[in-house]
């Protein structure tokens, strides 16, 4: 069986690092901050948001910027929660969370959060475009359970896969991604937020529910 919070023989060769070392929040820190969240915990070799942690909150962040690469973990939500991936995002002190500029890969209880059943034909369900594409097919695991994510970003091309299938493609700085955004919420965030960047964060949102994430692992493009 494979351990934990390791790469595989194939990963090192592939050039996979590994992000987080199931033991400390090193490399990482909170958006707009010096350090990691308190409410960012390790433990048994996960990296879990706890609400009721003392101390502060808030996204957490990869300290680096990534532009073409290829994403890997796993995450399990409690029931009725939400949080989510965010990739490409700015940390302009203009705004005041990274999901302002960040696409979301979503994390969600679909059966038990209200948001599931918002947005349009299920685009904010676990592993959509959140709020623009929703993932299909649809195999989120369930609450309490692991759930495989990758994502890789190339050349404005983007991926999400979830539990081993693409359930999300798309490429963004066309006029279908600028028309797509200018039905969703986030123009009303930020009228720029079409203008994703090039390069940006890697952030897990703090979304106020217990979620946890381990085996994060990367390899640039």
């Amino acid at each position: 069986m494979q351990a934990q919070n390791e790469l595989t023989k194939e990963e090192k060769a592939d050039g996979f690092v590994l992000i987080f070392d199931g033991k400390t929040t090193d490399g990482w820190r909170g958006f707009q901050k010096d350090h990691a969240p308190t409410k960012w915990l390790v433990e048994e070799g996960t990296l879990h948001f706890s609400p009721k942690a003392k101390g502060d909150g808030g996204d957490i962040m990869i300290d680096k910027k990534y532009s073409n690469f290829h994403l890997k973990m796993e995450w399990k939500i409690e029931e009725a929660g939400n949080s989510g991936i965010l990739y490409l995002g700015s940390e302009d002190p203009k705004y005041r969370a990274i999901f302002m500029t960040a696409p979301e890969m979503q994390v969600l209880d679909n059966a038990a959060h209200p948001d599931a059943k918002l947005g349009t034909n299920g685009n904010r369900q676990a592993g959509s475009l959140y709020d623009l594409i929703p993932a299909d097919p649809q195999n989120f695991n369930g609450a309490g359970e692991w759930n495989q994510a990758e994502l890789i970003v190339k050349d404005k091309h983007v991926k999400h896969i979830q539990n081993g299938v693409v359930v999300v493609e798309y490429e963004y700085g066309t006029q279908m991604w600028d028309a797509l955004v200018a039905r969703s919420k986030f123009p009303g965030l930020n009228p720029d937020w079409t203008k994703l960047q090039e390069e940006g964060y890697i952030g897990l949102q703090d979304h106020g529910n217990n979620v946890w994430f381990r085996n994060i692992k990367i390899k640039e493009l």
